[in-house]
């Protein structure tokens, strides 16, 4: 089984949280990629340099300042504080964005009513260069910067990420794709950790999405979620980031069927 985690949200801007997670995911057993977010540190670096942000249904615009922004915050101090933490924990991690090995290309989106700046959308996946990789035990750390081909950086959802490699990965591999943040999976009430669905059908999430009881932040996530189930990888969860690398009975998330 490949494990394909995505962590994101405040898990990681908090640095006891991010090391906690981190210390699980290294225990891990058998073949692994993490995909990450870049948390609040981007957002807080470009108000730092007054380089207005816009966020719109849980996607960032990203114009050219706020590219050079984000890349330098997702594809350098966050990716390799990722990596250099593994390493401490025995964990032989590669930190990587999509131009890196030509692993993930993308092309620039092209939206019929809003101009989402150099936002990308994953066009391809280097199998062959990942699949080489955890073939040799090295865990690939892959940051949301990918490239067009042409020269050009673009910002990329990291849940697309995170599900394009699982979907990429599981045409030979079964493959186990969980993102985790900081709540027990998918809550019918954000402010109810109880809340939280066990198991998640394609029927019920749109009856929440009409009931406006999953916010905008989570929408992208389950899209991606319910793209991946649809697909050939095995299994498809949400969860905390502290059952990240639990299985059986001992897990505890939302199972998307």
């Amino acid at each position: 089984m490949v494990h394909v985690i995505k962590i994101g949200g405040n898990i990681i801007d908090d640095t006891v949280k991010l090391d906690d997670f981190l210390n699980r995911f290294a225990k891990l057993k058998g073949p692994k990629i993490l995909i990450h977010g870049g948390g609040k540190l981007a957002t807080s670096l470009a108000k730092d340099l007054d380089i207005e942000q816009q966020i719109i249904d849980g996607r960032r615009i990203t114009d050219a300042e706020t590219l050079k922004v984000t890349a330098m915050v997702y594809a350098g101090l966050v990716n390799k504080t990722i990596v250099a933490k593994l390493q401490a924990r025995s964990c032989n991690a590669i930190g990587l964005s999509g131009v890196d090995g030509n692993s993930i290309q993308s092309v620039k989106r092209n939206h019929p009513t809003i101009d989402y700046g150099w936002v990308g959308d994953v066009e391809s996946i280097n199998f062959g260069f990942l699949q080489n990789l955890i073939n040799t035990g090295i865990v690939p750390v892959i940051s949301p910067i990918t490239h067009d081909g042409k020269g050009n950086l673009l910002n990329t959802n990291a849940d697309t990420i995170a599900t394009e490699v699982a979907m990429s990965l599981s045409e030979e591999n079964d493959v186990n794709l969980r993102f985790c943040f900081e709540k027990l999976g998918v809550l019918t009430n954000p402010d109810l950790d109880g809340s939280w669905l066990r198991v998640l059908d394609k029927n019920e999430y749109e009856w929440l999405k009409e009931q406006q009881v999953i916010s905008k932040g989570m929408l992208p996530k389950l899209e991606n979620a319910f793209r991946a189930s649809e697909s050939k990888v095995a299994k498809v969860e949400i969860c905390h980031a502290d059952y990240a690398s639990e299985q059986g009975e001992a897990f505890i998330g939302t199972l998307i069927v």
